[in-house]
């Protein structure tokens, strides 16, 4: 977020996404469109103040991935080892431990934003 100070409390991610600039509200409605595109039952919840969907039933932090709004990208946490697995693809965007910050001047990869919520939702699946 571009703003100083403590970071609000929301209720919802409607709530959150509408506290954004418009340039990010934008792009975090399209990154939620695509993530629910291919897991439609994902459960979204407010974790760490910021937009997460739980993948499996009952999901702690760990099987969430989240999103997040700021002045200049957005940033999206699929979990290390969806990061890890998509490195190379991912060569062009600024990269944490299990982060990725997609800039707001540039289009979302929404093809490659879906295959990693599905390899990520694949790998908890086999955990069981």
């Amino acid at each position: 977020m571009a703003k100083r100070g403590p970071m609000p409390n929301f209720e919802t991610i409607d709530d959150y996404i509408a506290h954004q600039p418009v340039e990010v509200q934008k792009v975090l409605m399209e990154l939620r469109k695509a993530i629910l595109e291919v897991i439609p039952n994902a459960i979204e919840v407010l974790n760490y103040k910021v937009p997460s969907f739980t993948l499996v039933p009952g999901g702690k932090r760990d099987q969430q991935i989240m999103m997040a709004g700021y002045a200049k990208f957005v940033g999206f946490y699929p979990f290390p080892t969806t990061i890890k697995a998509f490195a190379e693809e991912l060569s062009d965007y600024k990269k944490g431990k299990g982060s990725v910050q997609f800039p707001l001047n540039k289009p979302l990869p929404i093809k490659l934003i879906q295959r990693m919520v599905l390899y990520r939702k694949m790998e908890l699946d086999r955990m069981g």
